[in-house]
Parts: structure tokens; C-alpha cells; sequence
């Protein structure tokens, strides 16, 4: 096993690498076989917010591939590069990127917690009109080079450029609860904090987990 050298991108790198993270991405979850349409996506579909969807298109209806696939991935860090305080850390391992996480802080607006399933916790609806909450977006390693503590790497290094009070991870109840990654959240000190409700989640459920970690400031 060689080295792990982490490196941050600017949203313009980012955008230089996007062919090697979405390649990256699709091969963390496993789903390349899956996404056919990589380099020729049909129009029309929507953005997802977590899960896996792999079925095929019903009759007349456009293929719209699944959540994690190659392009979808492709579409979001396009989206997201372009938000203020976009933070992307890569980890290199023999000349490879094997692992990434990225992230932006969640703009100072109430409306991103509309459909929350009860009240909004204090300190997260505080935090996110003061602009102080950091979003997780993405922490992935390849399946070779797990097991090696590389994610508990990039994630500590992205929260530590974030300059915020708060981070939060808003996933589908299938990501939130696979094993690996819940023995990893819980691990790293994430607490859940309650479910979020969306008039259309697309290929998601109709609800998502929400989860925050305190960061010290």
C-alpha cells in the first residue's frame, strides 16, 4: 500500500477533475455497469437527493440513471462547484485519486428546511440563518483502499477548512443506513437530528435523514 497524500482543488480544478471523481464516485458505489448514458444523457429528468434507483425506464419514458451514477454525479459537482465556499479535498494514492469529500456552506435561507418532519432543531435553524452550517456533500474511497482511515482523513480535513459551527449530512434512508457508513458516522461523533420531507425526492423515498456534528469555533 503506498502513500496518502490529500490535496485541496479550487471549484476551477474541480472542474478540471470532474471525468476522474465521477469515475471515482461511480466506481465507490459500484453502479458504472449501471449508468449507460454516461456521455449521452436524455433531457427531462430531475436531480435526486441520495439513494439508488436502478430500474429500467418504463414504457415511452425517458432512462434517467441512478442517483450515484457516473453523470449524475457529474451533474451535482458541476451545481455545487458553483456555490460560495465550495471545498473539495482529494486523497492521491500512487499517482491516483483513491477518495474525495466535498462541501459549501448552506446559504443563509430558512426555505431548506421546509418539510422537516416536526420542529427544526435550535441550533440547526440558528446556525443556518447565521450562515454558519457546512454541508457534506460527498465523502467517498474506493473499495480497494478502504480500511485504511482514509476517509476519516478527508472528512476531517474538509470540516476543518470549513469555518462553520455546525456541518450537516442529508442522506436517503438506504446511505444513512448501510452498515459500513453508519459504524463510520456514529464513529466520527454525527448525531441524527430528524427527517426531511420533499414534495419530490425523485428516485429517494419521500423521506431523507438529516444529521449534524458540532464543530468547535
Amino acid at each position: 500500500m503506498g502513500d496518502v497524500f490529500l490535496r485541496r482543488l479550487s471549484r476551477w480544478q474541480a472542474d478540471q477533475y470532474r471525468d476522474q471523481l465521477a469515475d471515482l464516485h461511480a466506481t465507490a458505489y459500484d453502479v458504472a455497469a449501471h449508468d449507460v448514458a454516461s456521455y449521452a444523457e436524455p433531457q427531462g429528468h430531475g436531480h435526486g437527493h441520495g439513494g439508488a434507483g436502478h430500474g429500467g425506464p418504463g414504457q415511452g419514458e425517458p432512462y434517467v440513471p441512478p442517483f450515484h451514477s457516473r453523470s449524475r454525479f457529474r451533474e451535482r459537482l458541476a451545481e455545487h462547484s458553483a456555490r460560495p465556499g465550495f471545498d473539495l479535498v482529494v486523497a492521491d494514492s500512487g499517482g491516483q485519486p483513491v477518495g474525495c469529500a466535498y462541501g459549501y456552506p448552506l446559504p443563509r435561507d430558512s426555505a431548506r428546511w421546509h418539510g422537516f418532519d416536526g420542529t427544526v432543531p435550535g441550533q440547526l435553524a440558528e446556525l443556518t440563518a447565521a450562515g454558519r452550517v457546512f454541508a457534506v456533500a460527498e465523502l467517498v474511497v474506493t473499495p480497494r483502499e478502504r480500511r485504511r482511515g482514509i476517509g476519516r482523513l478527508l472528512h476531517d480535513r474538509l470540516l476543518s477548512g470549513s469555518g462553520a459551527a455546525l456541518a450537516v449530512l442529508v442522506l436517503s434512508p438506504a446511505d444513512a443506513h448501510a452498515a459500513a457508513a453508519e459504524a463510520a458516522r456514529r464513529s466520527w461523533g454525527w448525531q441524527p437530528a430528524g427527517r426531511l420531507r420533499l414534495p419530490a425526492a425523485g428516485d429517494v423515498g419521500d423521506a431523507l435523514e438529516v444529521f449534524v456534528r458540532p464543530l468547535r469555533r
